[in-house]
């Protein structure tokens, strides 16, 4: 026998009243179904509330509206236009359940403008922070071709892989992240508490001290005053180069070009940015927003200039009645893979097919690289670390050869 778990749920019945409760089933599709069964329209079904489950929010920190945001927001809202709610009942219970305040002011406005006579394509288009450029082209092109449903359901599935890519990129940089902190934080510990104690017992025995022992209580000595005036250096200096980054193309351009060169993040970042072209590409042409429009989509949220400037490459060769592929194999970020690929597509009328089918082949590829690079960062970070630490500590006790000569001697 099947053994069953209770689940929170939110739904809405055909008289589009919200409703929340508990349902037993054995799993999140088996409750939806059951909710469906008694008339009601599953908005979100999550475990049952637990003291450990619960999340913790600090005010103020934490309202960005997130790609995970996004998509439970795409697919329910996709849920409720296919059970027949009107575009503005659907909004507002969307609005009334949003989990981050950003995400409810948008949708309040949204609902506002609405009902005022804009389109949703054009209402969501007024807050670009909230909603991506990506989202609202996709919403356009199911009001005109009238399978709204259908591009909700697009957006959930391609804001979902996206954010499970993003997520396989943090567990990959997660650990060599903690390591460098863990040793940063020990060799201040060492430097605060143990050099000093040192210091004063070589004080008391006399002798001079060797070069490298002189280095590590000159580093003490120094480390209360130089690393905060570090740290403030560090900051600086990274806000102002996002600045210029943000101000100067080509700053940004020189960057991502570096980037994707890098001896061993290159080949990851390379792998991400060609997933999101394809993917995203691909997602715009499957619901129909036109070729021209979709690479200015698609130059704008790949999140690298270097597809950016391909993508504008891209449009002035389509303008010219040029197929995509030829100008795509001038730009080297590209494979010789993905080129053909995308030849074949162009030929066979299934170019969104076939960009969907390159941007699985690089999710894949990337979730292999990152667990690749976390087999190969793990050792060398332990050994970075512990040679580290046992070179201040041979460091330290290097004096005391001296010192025990010294005491022989008299």
């Amino acid at each position: 026998m099947t053994a069953t778990k209770t689940f929170d749920h939110q739904s809405i019945g055909h008289d589009g009243k919200r409703t929340k409760g508990k349902i037993e089933a054995s799993n999140e599709l088996a409750a939806a179904q059951l909710l469906r069964q008694q008339g009601l329209t599953p908005l979100a079904i999550t475990g049952a509330d637990t003291l450990m489950r619960r999340e913790i929010r600090v005010p103020g920190l934490g309202d960005r509206t997130t790609l995970k945001d996004l998509s439970v927001f795409a697919r329910q809202f996709a849920t409720m236009t296919q059970s027949g709610m009107s575009l503005l009942r659907s909004l507002a219970v969307l609005e009334d359940q949003a989990p981050k305040p950003s995400l409810k002011k948008a949708l309040a406005e949204v609902r506002l403008d609405i009902e005022g006579g804009m389109s949703l394509s054009g209402a969501l288009g007024k807050h670009p922070k909230v909603f991506p450029a990506l989202m609202v082209a996709m919403i356009r092109a199911g009001e005109t071709g009238g399978f709204l449903d259908n591009a909700l359901d697009r957006i959930a599935t391609n804001f979902e892989k996206d954010a499970a890519l993003r997520g396989k990129i943090k567990s990959a940089l997660t650990y060599p992240v903690i390591v460098l902190i863990f040793t940063a934080v020990m060799i201040s510990a060492v430097l605060i508490f143990i050099v000093p104690i040192f210091e004063k017992m070589f004080q008391q025995l006399g002798g001079e001290l060797p070069l490298p022992t002189r280095i590590i209580v000159s580093a003490s000595h120094t480390l209360f005053w130089l690393g905060p005036v570090l740290i403030a250096v560090a900051v600086v200096v990274t806000v102002v180069f996002r600045q210029m980054m943000a101000k100067n193309p080509a700053v940004r351009l020189w960057f991502d070009k570096v980037k994707l060169k890098l001896p061993v993040f290159g080949p990851l970042f390379t792998k991400i940015a060609l997933s999101r072209f394809s993917r995203n590409l691909g997602t715009l042409l499957a619901v129909g927003v036109p070729v021209l429009q979709a690479l200015d989509v698609v130059g704008a949220t790949t999140g690298n200039s270097v597809i950016t400037t391909a993508m504008t490459d891209l449009q002035t060769s389509v303008r010219e009645g040029r197929p995509m592929s030829s100008q795509l194999s001038q730009h080297k970020v590209f494979p010789p893979m993905v080129v053909q690929m995308i030849e074949v597509g162009e030929e066979s009328g299934q170019i969104s097919q076939m960009l969907e089918k390159i941007a699985d082949f690089y999710d894949r590829e990337v979730d292999s690289a990152a667990e690749a690079l976390t087999a190969s960062i793990e050792p060398i970070m332990v050994l970075v670390m512990g040679g580290v630490v046992g070179g201040m500590i041979v460091c330290l006790y290097l004096p005391m050869f001296s010192i025990y000569q010294n005491i022989q001697s008299n």
